[in-house]
């Protein structure tokens, strides 16, 4: 399993995703969720995946395929749009699926994957949109500024009552973070190395992009006050009369 949030706020884009994969409790292992396409002043596009490793490491690769065969070919170095972007990468997905999925099925192998792709082309504002297994896509808009994908219930209540539309990109960072702390600490499936971008809008290029380790300091710290924060919270809330 695995967790990825990406938030659309007015000043930017947020990409927080987790690098665990397990096949089984002895099948762990570590594979990186984000991928960038950057051309610095023209465009940024991030795609962060979960579900079937397969499945989202060929439909990505199919398209740098192509690309790199033809750089006339329509690719996400070269479409117009972000719809176009997430259009193409539900086609490609569905591609995949096409060509691997009865064989796949035929071992019991769960073939589901998503996408979680956002970003900004010169020429229109920063955009976000999640592509389910089945190819097609939604846009995130005011109401709904973020998506999750993967293992998303634990992490979720923080993001309800913290984020919305007009949030700073630090209080994207913090709140992302702190709905993988809470993430993490219930489901052994998602854990570190936790990668993390940020995107300004209108820059178009990556200026932000870490990846924080278990031993990070900024992330102990935030999981340390945070905790001790909801402890505090909780002592004070006044008793029932019973």
């Amino acid at each position: 399993m695995t967790y990825c949030i990406g938030m659309g706020l007015d000043e930017g884009l947020v990409f927080v995703s987790d690098s665990r994969t397990n096949a089984g409790i002895d099948k762990i292992a570590r594979f990186e969720k984000m991928r960038v396409f950057e051309n610095p002043g023209e465009r940024v596009m991030v795609a962060l995946s979960a579900g079937n490793l397969s499945v989202t490491q060929n439909a990505l690769n199919l398209l740098d395929l192509r690309a790199r065969k033809d750089p006339q070919a329509v690719s996400l170095w070269n479409v117009g749009s972000m719809f176009e972007a997430a259009r193409l990468l539900g086609d490609a997905m569905r591609e995949v699926r096409e060509y691997d999925e009865k064989y796949l099925r035929e071992q019991n192998i769960d073939v589901s994957a998503s996408f979680i792709l956002g970003g900004q082309i010169a020429g229109e504002t920063p955009r976000l949109f999640l592509v389910y297994s089945e190819g097609n896509f939604i846009e995130a808009l005011n109401d709904t500024p973020y998506f999750q994908i993967g293992e998303i219930k634990y992490g979720k209540p923080i993001l309800d009552r913290m984020i919305q539309r007009g949030s700073s990109l630090e209080a994207g960072v913090k709140c992302a973070l702190i709905s993988f702390d809470a993430t993490i600490r219930s489901n052994l499936s998602v854990g570190a190395p936790i990668d993390l971008l940020i995107y300004r809008a209108d820059s178009l290029r990556v200026e932000t992009r870490e990846r924080l380790m278990e031993d990070d300091p900024y992330l102990a710290r935030i999981n340390r006050e945070w905790d001790e924060g909801l402890h505090r919270v909780f002592d004070s809330l006044p008793a029932h009369d019973w």
